[in-house]
């Protein structure tokens, strides 16, 4: 059993035995990096030390405990191109090849991504290259039997299915949710967790670390009991409006756990850090018109999410950002954007920061469409129906009641909903059951939310 003597810092406490008084106030303004560590990896010309790349190639980062040089722009492999329902494995060759050819070296995958696919596509595309060209990064996920010898076949099942005898990163899956008690369920008490640390003594693991989702005291717990584990890198959702208006005491979602704290005390404890959401589900793709304005008046060619991606890039502490690419425009338009990266400037960090804190007052819905909810046993498209609210949100045709063209927007909005969804795909289906709440790591209460869609279509609905 795990001890839970330690006292968890505050966010506050940790931040001011970081060193961050008031007078610190306006460095973070900017967004910058908050450690002195991460100060002095930054040179004269704006670049960090742990940043290589051939000019005009793509960025590197170096991993400080192996020397790995990973891509700074990773390659998602949760949403991988359909064809007739199924996975496009020719698709996914190309753009894997793409990828390889135009130096994206860090692939990311998990038994439970793709309808548990994603591994065998991963492993198919990647094995037509040498192994030592590309890293791999797995998981330990959760499917529900949390014996030693799930987790060691669960293991082994990977390796299979990648067609690899070692995997280069190696992780905890979505730890956080049910807090400290499904974390000691999940990996300490049945020992699963020393296994993995004795897969890696042995090298089958090169890195251990834990991508974290949900309650901050099992994050906290974690990186404190870190001289016993060695974890080299966390991953974790970092993005410009996540960086500061995540945690519910500002507003947002979750438990004390802004990006900006999460960030801080990985690298105060040498651990890098891998990035999920750097576009915050999608949506800092298609941010409100006047916003986007706003950066376009600083760059007129640059997109929302090319702004998005050099922001997190610009941090030192950062090994790689991943980015879910079924399209080749998209990952030609990514594989662009960091080779090599342009790091964003002092000025760019406020605005983004103004941006941010504006968004983070409109009411969307924290669904980044990772489909773990799904299938609902009533039928109900929970990612399809809460990407249309917040896309209505986020292109100002929300139906606010306070507006003047309420009405023409309410009929707009209930049109394009039966348009876009199944009659038995619609909120109304929700009955409450509650089944897809343990599955959501962004800890969505969603019948919830599915009122609040229920309530806006009303009567119009019918």
């Amino acid at each position: 059993m795990m001890d839970r003597g330690n006292q968890n810092l505050s966010r506050r406490q940790f931040l001011k035995r970081l060193g961050l008084t008031t007078a610190s106030a306006a460095a973070l303004a900017s967004m910058g990096p908050i450690s002195a560590f991460a100060r002095s990896l930054i040179n004269q010309s704006g670049r960090s030390a742990l940043m290589e790349g051939n000019p005009g190639g793509m960025t590197l980062r170096v991993n400080r405990h192996t020397g790995d040089k990973v891509s700074l722009l990773g390659y998602g492999m949760m949403r991988l191109p359909q064809k007739d329902g199924k996975i496009d494995q020719d698709l996914v060759n190309k753009e894997v090849d793409y990828a390889l050819a135009h130096g994206v070296n860090y692939f990311d995958t998990a038994p439970v991504y793709g309808k548990d696919l994603s591994e065998i596509a991963t492993g198919i595309a990647l094995h037509r290259h040498p192994r030592k060209s590309y890293f791999v990064a797995t998981k330990m996920s959760d499917r529900g039997d949390h014996t030693l010898a799930g987790g060691k076949k669960m293991f082994h099942d990977s390796l299979e299915k990648l067609q690899i005898d070692y995997v280069d990163y190696y992780l905890l899956h979505s730890v956080g949710s049910g807090g400290l008690d499904k974390l000691n369920e999940r990996f300490i008490d049945n020992g699963l967790l020393d296994w993995l640390c004795e897969q890696r003594d042995k090298g089958v693991i090169r890195n251990l670390g834990f991508s974290y989702h949900g309650d901050v005291s099992v994050f906290d717990w974690l990186l404190d009991h870190n001289e016993k584990y060695g974890f080299t890198f966390v991953q974790i959702e970092m993005n410009y409006i996540d960086w500061r208006h995540a945690s519910l005491n500002k507003g947002g979602w979750k438990q004390d756990a802004d990006a900006e704290y999460l960030y801080a005390k990985s690298e105060k404890a040498g651990v890098q850090n891998v990035v999920m959401e750097p576009l915050l589900g999608g949506r800092l793709a298609h941010i409100p018109e006047e916003y986007a304005k706003r950066l376009k008046a600083v760059r007129p060619e640059a997109t929302p999410a090319s702004w998005a991606f050099r922001w997190v890039g610009s941090h030192p502490n950062i090994l790689t950002t991943l980015s879910g690419m079924t399209t080749m425009e998209v990952l030609e338009e990514n594989v662009r954007t960091f080779s090599p990266l342009d790091p964003c400037t002092t000025s760019e960090n406020e605005l983004l920061a103004k941006i941010a804190d504006d968004m983070s007052g409109l009411p969307v819905i924290p669904c980044t469409a990772c489909q773990y909810c799904m299938p609902c046993p009533y039928g109900v498209n929970i990612p399809g129906n809460f990407t249309y609210y917040n896309k209505a949100i986020n292109e100002g045709r929300f139906p606010d009641k306070k507006s003047p063209g309420h009405e023409v927007q309410l009929t707009d909005f209930v049109k394009g909903y039966k348009q876009t969804f199944k009659d038995s795909e619609w909120a109304s289906q929700c009955m409450d059951c509650e089944v897809c709440l343990p599955k959501c790591p962004q800890q969505i209460r969603i019948p919830n939310q599915m009122s609040r869609i229920v309530e806006l279509i009303g009567d119009a609905g019918k």
